[in-house]
């Protein structure tokens, strides 16, 4: 999956196919498939039974493909766009909005160690004051877990 999402604004307006999407979203056909198959996208069929993706299924892919970065489950990304009431939404974003939180609180934490590391000059990192000083939530006897 790509690390950011870029939907083009001035794409064409006429519906693409599903090669289409999955190239400009750099995605397999099949995932495309799949969502559609647990009711996260709906596009439009013609003739044979050929998808046809309109923008506003664009913008749906592009939501599914940020909820997933933030770590939704499918379920909780479907749960999310097809409520009606906002309510509901917001219970779903708000569970996953703290889960994310903590996930981005041990990233930085896991960052502040890398840059410690980085701008240790001692010869064994294991007794560099800067270093350890991040480390010490995870030492301490009965501090946290």
């Amino acid at each position: 999956m790509p690390a950011i999402v870029g939907l083009n604004v001035d794409m064409k307006s006429n519906p693409m196919t599903i090669g289409e999407v999955a190239d400009h979203f750099g995605l397999p056909a099949h995932v495309l498939r799949h969502w559609e198959s647990v009711g996260l996208l709906c596009p439009a069929r013609v003739t044979g039974g050929r998808r046809r993706y309109t923008r506003d299924d664009l913008f749906r892919v592009a939501s599914i493909l940020r909820a997933k970065q933030a770590g939704l489950s499918l379920p909780d990304i479907r749960a999310f766009l097809v409520a009606a009431d906002p309510a509901a939404r917001k219970d779903v974003l708000r569970r996953n909005h703290d889960v994310l939180q903590a996930r981005m609180t041990a990233l930085r934490s896991a960052l502040d160690l890398l840059e410690a590391g980085l701008n240790c000059s001692h010869e064994e990192i294991s007794t560099c004051p800067n270093y350890r000083v991040r480390l010490v939530e995870l030492v301490e006897v009965g501090a946290g877990g």
